[in-house]
């Protein structure tokens, strides 16, 4: 029999209680409001939670319950996604607008209730409605259960100190109007420059003055864990620091065999945490966060480049000059356009023991083309007799697909709502996500870049609410590949409610005779971010364990406006531990102002 929605909220209370006997309740208020800060010469109106960019870090103890508390003052109806949390059984705190919950709006307030069992590490949270991420955002940091006198149990030496590092974007538009330029078709809006924690740094010049730069402070001989986050909307990044080298230890909440490199090639959605040895002399070196993008004859956008300060600590004492902390140094930068260097990183990073068994036999094979396209402006349907063209925006939506279906919101109730009452047909017209493209092409093919003959004969799609249906328990295999339509760029493919294990990686065409042979099925990472390489694929294997509807989109900002992204709708299991629990009481409703209830 199903539970009430009060009886819901006390079992939770009573589930987090069972965990341990040291887990803890770990509670926080939100408040987003609209705040002004100076950037770049100028004051912008910033949606910010508590005042803050980035937001409050969320630190808690494997095993803890998590209550926040979402006061919403800003004048944007917005959800927030707790990113990586895999919310066992709890889907309706997964926080994405239109398909987990209808938006929380303004002046309206909504509590968030989870837990962080069986994870470890550096996720995050974020706004998932709009844009609006780019500045509605923060830590959760998951620590293990402390080990008696031995403190906090990594699988690695116990860092001095552990230090939050977000890559993002400044940018002076506002970001809901973004974000429906984006959904329309139209991308000619580009950021300030790239930040790190959310400052420009001394690269950009602002009439003759730099703007606030971030520093670290380290003592030599230390270790420190940076814990490193990509929040961006439009690239991802190269990380170096000069003079010192990173052991990457953990992504996006999973241990991985210490790598050891001198650069951290990261998406955006991706968390990594990396160890650094404060082992160089005394000095100040410049940590720098470089933006990488395709080549030509992809679209060109301005190079973005921020630089924090990895600054050593002098002690007079001992004799030490403060003039040599004075000196900096720069590191050597990869190209912009260096795709390669980014492929090998993710290519090295192997699963650490001990990790969920890999599960071999495979119910559901996907294979999933990641493409751009176009829609007919008004009928948002292709009509063949008359194409429309992606470079006629008064014809035409420029649009990003999933085997050829670009994804499409509800507008009236959300799809978990409609999966609950057991009638998803009731959010809309639904579409069933395809197990291939409907046309096989040579996807890789650059001469599709430009506008041109190849690409105008693939570049006319469909836009619709397009869902896939699993049993519980099922084994699903999905191999994404990038195509060469219209752009050649990466696709970082983010899941909700489930980590997966990422079996391979290559460029060019898949091809699963060929290219199954070389799936890692000893130690594969365990993620829920996937960085699918530039006219390349990559192959993921995951099970369905988790009752609900779950995202799976692109976490390029402009791709998910775009519509690259599907709803995987997961049946309950057969006993009460595997079926989805009632909504809570305070769910937010649907309420329409505009169109604020369709942005994503």
């Amino acid at each position: 029999m199903a539970l009430s929605p009060a009886a819901a909220v006390a079992v939770f209370f009573f589930l987090a209680m069972l965990v341990g006997g040291d887990a803890a309740v770990v509670e926080h208020t939100f408040v987003v409001s609209q705040v002004r800060m100076n950037r770049a010469c100028k004051d912008t109106l910033v949606t910010v939670v508590n005042g803050q960019l980035p937001g409050p870090a969320i630190e808690v103890t494997e095993g803890d319950s998590v209550v926040v508390h979402v006061v919403n003052k800003s004048p944007h109806g917005l959800t927030i996604h707790w990113h990586g949390v895999k919310q066992r059984l709890n889907c309706w705190a997964d926080g994405v607008g239109m398909i987990t919950q209808c938006p929380i709006q303004p002046g309206k307030n909504f509590t968030y209730r989870f837990n962080v069992a069986g994870q470890e590490g550096t996720l995050w949270w974020h706004a998932h409605v709009a844009s609006l991420r780019a500045t509605v955002h923060g830590a959760l940091i998951i620590r293990p259960r402390s080990g008696g006198d031995a403190g906090t149990l990594y699988p690695f030496p116990r860092p001095h100190k552990e230090v939050p590092i977000f890559i993002g974007e400044w940018w002076d538009v506002d970001l809901v109007e973004l974000d429906m330029r984006m959904a329309d078709g139209f991308f000619d809006d580009y950021p300030v420059n790239a930040t790190i924690n959310g400052m420009l740094g001394d690269l950009y010049d602002c009439a003759g003055a730099s703007e606030d730069i971030y520093v670290m402070q380290v003592e030599p001989g230390k270790t420190y864990m940076l814990r490193i986050v990509n929040v961006a909307l439009l690239s991802r990044y190269y990380l170096k620091i000069a003079g010192h080298r990173f052991t990457v230890v953990a992504a996006d909440a999973n241990y991985v065999k210490p790598y050891n490199t001198d650069v951290i090639a990261i998406a955006p959605g991706e968390s990594m945490d990396a160890l650094v040895v404060a082992d160089a002399p005394h000095g100040k070196y410049y940590m720098v966060a470089l933006a990488n993008q395709p080549p030509l004859p992809d679209q060109q956008i301005p190079v973005f480049s921020s630089r924090g300060v990895l600054q050593y600590s002098y002690n007079p004492i001992k004799g030490e000059d403060p003039t040599v902390i004075n000196s900096l140094m720069v590191p050597e930068m990869p190209d912009q356009h260096d795709m390669m260097t980014s492929f090998y990183f993710h290519g090295n990073l192997t699963g650490a023991t001990p990790h969920p068994p890999l599960p071999i036999n495979v119910d559901d094979r996907l294979f999933i083309s990641l493409a751009l396209g176009s829609i007919c402006r008004g009928s948002h349907v292709p009509l063949p007799s008359s194409p429309c063209r992606g470079y006629d925006v008064n014809e035409s939506i420029s649009v990003a697909t999933m085997n050829n279906v670009s994804f499409q919101l509800p507008t009236k109730v959300s799809l978990l709502e409609a999966h609950y009452r057991g009638n998803m047909s009731i959010a809309g017209k639904l579409h069933e996500l395809p197990d291939k493209p409907p046309t096989e092409y040579n996807y890789t093919d650059k001469t599709m870049i430009p506008w041109g003959s190849k690409e105008a004969a693939l570049e006319s799609t469909t836009k619709a609410m397009s869902v896939r249906m699993f049993r519980f328990n099922t084994t699903v295999e999905i191999v994404f590949q990038s195509t060469a339509i219209l752009n050649s760029d990466a696709n970082p493919m983010h899941l909700h409610g489930h980590d997966f294990f990422v079996l391979a990686q290559g460029l060019g065409n898949y091809d699963a005779e060929r290219d199954a042979g070389s799936y890692n099925l000893v130690d594969p990472p365990v993620r829920n971010t996937v960085l699918v390489p530039p006219v390349g694929w990559a192959a993921i294997r995951f099970v369905t364990d988790n009752p609900g509807v779950w995202f799976l989109h692109c976490h390029y900002g402009f791709h998910t406006s775009m519509g690259m992204a599907v709803a995987f709708e997961v049946e309950n299991g057969q006993s009460s531990d595997m079926t989805l629990p009632p909504p809570p009481i305070d769910l937010p409703r649907c309420e329409h102002h505009g169109n604020s209830v369709a942005y994503q």
